[in-house]
């Protein structure tokens, strides 16, 4: 059985957590397989750094190493005439930046612009915990439920199979009835953005964090160790 290590900065403080990352990226360039953080409340204080990690490997990219994104869409997101057009010209500027393998939307971390603070470099990252409004009603039971609360309960990381494909099925059911309300032009293409192939968008697919996220991780580590090979 293959083993991989999983490197990520382990300090806690914002200053000491760039420094930490910036000393690491020339180091990428043994990396098979980079998850990125790319929304909005990180990627600004992110953004040097990463373009380093790209310059760094950018030879490498969908060859030897793979990146996988896990993004909040685009600001503009549900001021957009209940359309996912507006995907594409972000997709495309992600695809241009860092050149992704797979990238996934994860609805828990897109909120509001009303719903954040604005930050700056020097600040402390300043996370939101709690879920975005528009999932309240969903959780009536718990309406302060952190986002790493729900994030930790639908993976169900180290529980029973039987149990982590009941929460994940729970989860799809959120998401088809969340997507059937919010983008009801795309009805005929829910089945494909709820599958591991994603929906296609102009020349880019996206996908919905994290179903089939696990999956994308090991194959794509399984193809860059065959490559390399």
């Amino acid at each position: 059985m293959k083993t991989f290590q999983l490197i990520k900065p382990q300090k806690s403080k914002t200053r000491e957590i760039l420094i930490e990352m910036e000393e690491m990226a020339q180091d990428t360039v043994s990396s098979r397989l980079l998850i990125m953080d790319v929304r909005r409340v990180t990627r600004f204080k992110l953004q040097r750094i990463y373009n380093k990690i790209v310059g760094y490997n950018r030879r490498d990219f969908n060859k030897l190493c793979f990146t996988i994104l896990i993004g909040d869409g685009p600001v503009s997101l549900f001021q957009a005439g209940k359309s996912l057009d507006v995907f594409v010209s972000h997709l495309s500027a992600h695809r241009v930046d860092y050149h992704p393998a797979v990238f996934f939307y994860d609805p828990f971390l897109h909120y509001e612009p009303n719903e954040t603070k604005l930050q700056k470099m020097h600040e402390e990252f300043v996370l939101p915990e709690k879920i975005p409004r528009r999932f309240i009603p969903y959780f009536k039971e718990d309406q302060d439920v952190s986002v790493d609360k729900i994030r930790r309960s639908f993976r169900a990381i180290d529980k029973p199979e039987t149990i982590k494909k009941k929460r994940l099925e729970k989860l799809r059911s959120l998401y088809k009835k969340r997507i059937a309300e919010q983008f009801p032009h795309h009805k005929d293409q829910l089945k494909a953005w709820l599958s591991k192939e994603g929906i296609r968008l102009a020349t880019e697919k996206l996908h919905l964090y994290p179903l089939f996220f696990e999956d994308w991780v090991f194959d794509l580590m399984q193809k860059a160790i065959k490559k390399k090979t």
